[in-house]
């Protein structure tokens, strides 16, 4: 048996019974992590020891009799999360060499529950991108397709994922970074609630919009990801004192009666046809399994896109101004004085899309310009969020497309910034409105790449849309597909 086969939840049933140990399983994915790597470029850190120690802890604590909601199980991390110990560069040049005094409460949260770190997987810079292109370091390739971009800004994880180097993974969603990746990759990721998840130990894109979310093979397998990092965290101002509910009880399989609203403005002129064909036989096959179905209206979608780059920029450009050659990372200086050292370490260490994100946001902030565009932004955002608050007074959940069309090729899109951003068309409204979503696999195109079907739910409504998810997928065989690549 190969053990990287396995899903999460297969292996977590296997330890629990001894038929496997947590050092077979984590050795079977470091394995694996050498024979593909090379080739995908997944991970940016390996921590093959780190990870062979916490395997044997983990060994020893079951032969004592204990228990862990994930004791053996191998993750990746999206190297957005600082971890104590090992590196965290967030994908940037201005970060490389920096290794955190503490871990991200998400990151501590799977330790505590017995969980393993592989390493850190590949993110494009500080979060900002739609392929995992925008990597400092090196390009992520999609497992189905090597000439394939991932998605992004989760790629590497993504990746990791749906190639069998990780039985799950961390990543951040801050417009679609969780669910563009998860649906480019043909496999399973949830963007929780804002406030859901805590944002501590978070290196910060835009704070208002970020969120830690999970990737599995299966809705499954992510839930059970997300029922151990959910919660309210007093580090975090932001984190919600909500009661966090039993995920894995909204896992019947049954959506009799459930309320699908289907938005008019989801369905646009420039989709590729596969993919608007493979999620409106999803929406019939809900259909088919007792749901009922109506069309829904979320009037000011189109200004999602140039709302989401007025708000998230201007973010990002206060919190990357902490990175300056001072406390973080390498520092660039030909001894001119403070502000040349300054204007050559940003200079040399961010990259060209971080650069004109924080243009763009320190634009929208200066005076005499705040008025016109972030404060009109945030009316706006009022507007959407409003929309969705309208829609789920009407439905229990909406179903949309994850994205408009299937991976695109690697550097296609670097030279024209705007048909990057338009990838997250359908994805960045969730963030600007705060709610959940889910993304899973519901088809292939032609070239056999995958597309993803979108699940969106009240916020604080994750149980919604993961029962509506779990009952598709275990409907379909869709989730069962390896990557072609994988099987050469």
């Amino acid at each position: 048996m190969d053990l990287t086969d396995l899903t999460l939840s297969e292996a977590l049933r296997a330890l629990r019974a001894r038929q496997i140990s947590a050092v077979e399983l984590t050795e079977a994915h470091l394995a694996r992590i050498e024979a593909l790597e090379p080739r995908l470029g997944a991970f940016l850190t390996v921590t093959a020891e780190r990870a062979l120690e916490q395997a044997r802890r983990a060994d020893e604590r079951r032969s004592r009799g204990e228990e862990a909601p994930l004791l053996g199980i191998p993750l990746g991390i999206k190297d957005v999360l600082c971890t104590e110990g090992v590196q965290t560069t967030a994908g940037s040049r201005i970060l490389e060499g920096f290794v955190p005094p503490y871990t991200a409460t998400a990151v501590q949260k799977l330790f505590e529950s017995g969980a393993i770190m592989l390493g850190k997987t590949n993110t494009d810079e500080f979060a900002m991108g739609s392929s995992t292109e925008n990597s400092a370091y090196h390009p992520t390739r999609n497992p189905h397709r090597l000439d394939r971009i991932p998605g992004g800004s989760s790629g590497g994880s993504a990746a990791a994922v749906a190639a069998r180097m990780a039985l799950g993974a961390l990543g951040t969603d801050t417009g679609g970074s969780v669910r563009q990746p998860a649906a480019m990759c043909g496999i399973v990721g949830i963007k929780p609630s804002y406030g859901r998840v805590s944002r501590y130990g978070l290196i910060a894109f835009a704070s208002s919009l970020d969120q830690i979310g999970t990737f599995g093979r299966t809705v499954r397998d992510a839930a059970l990801l997300l029922q151990v990092i959910a919660g309210h965290d007093p580090m975090d101002s932001t984190s919600v004192n909500a009661p966090v509910p039993d995920y894995s009880a909204a896992l019947s399989g049954e959506v009799t009666g459930v309320r699908i609203g289907v938005p008019k403005e989801y369905f646009v002129s420039g989709m590729q046809p596969e993919v608007e064909a493979a999620v409106r036989a999803a929406v019939a096959h809900l259909e088919a399994l007792g749901a009922h179905v109506r069309e829904v209206s979320l009037p000011h979608t189109d200004y999602g896109l140039p709302i989401y780059y007025l708000i998230a920029p201007a973010e990002a450009s206060a919190n990357l101004a902490r990175f300056d050659g001072v406390r973080y990372g390498p520092r660039f200086s030909d001894g001119r004085g403070m502000w040349e050292m300054y204007r050559q370490t940003r200079g040399k260490g961010f990259g060209s899309e971080v650069k004109r994100r924080i243009m763009l946001g320190t634009y929208a902030l200066s005076a005499g310009y705040y008025d016109a565009y972030y404060l009109k932004a945030q009316k706006g955002r009022t507007l959407i969020k409003r929309d969705f608050d309208r829609a789920f007074a009407e439905v229990d959940v909406i179903v949309t497309p994850t994205a408009p069309r299937t991976a695109f090729r690697l550097g296609e899109k670097l030279d024209d910034p705007l048909q990057m951003y338009l990838e997250d068309i359908f994805t960045l409204p969730v963030n600007l409105a705060g709610i959940c979503g889910i993304s899973l696999p519901c088809g292939y195109d032609a070239e056999s790449l995958p597309i993803g079907l979108q699940i969106l739910a009240p916020a604080f409504g994750e149980e919604k849309a993961l029962r509506v998810a779990y009952a598709y997928e275990q409907s379909t065989d869709w989730h069962t597909r390896a990557p072609a690549y994988l099987e050469n």
